[in-house]
């Protein structure tokens, strides 16, 4: 049974900092492209980033690009996002999920699993 178990959320002042931790059981971690995405109340799942199976590609939404930083260690089965510089914008459900596709997709329809996600929370 597939598990995608997300830690590190929590509540942060603007400014602050965050690493999120995915860690992956019962899939072939290697075989995956793992993105981030995040739900604010009201709004739709959008992808924050997102890593191809050997960390050479990595996707970031232009709304994160130079605060967050996403890598992965296969040896692990774990992803990470730090997130830095953090802004009350940010304020989400964070979800991690897994794509055996070849590349990073933005699309969550192309993810085949879905961790049950951990709540960031800004504030200014």
């Amino acid at each position: 049974q597939v598990q995608l178990v997300e830690s590190g959320g929590g509540l942060v002042q603007a400014g602050g900092s965050l690493r999120l931790s995915c860690a992956a059981y019962g899939l072939t971690f290697s075989s995956y492209v793992m993105g981030w995405f995040r739900q604010a109340p009201g709004k739709g799942r959008d992808l924050v980033a997102a890593i191809n199976w050997s960390g050479g590609s990595i996707y970031y939404a232009d709304s994160v690009k130079g605060r967050f930083t996403l890598s992965r260690d296969n040896a692990k089965n774990t992803v990470y996002l730090q997130m830095n510089s953090l802004k009350p914008e940010d304020t989400a459900r964070y979800y991690c999920a897994a794509d055996q596709g070849l590349v990073v997709s933005t699309l969550p329809r192309t993810y085949d699993y879905w961790g049950q996600g951990t709540q960031v929370t800004v504030s200014s």
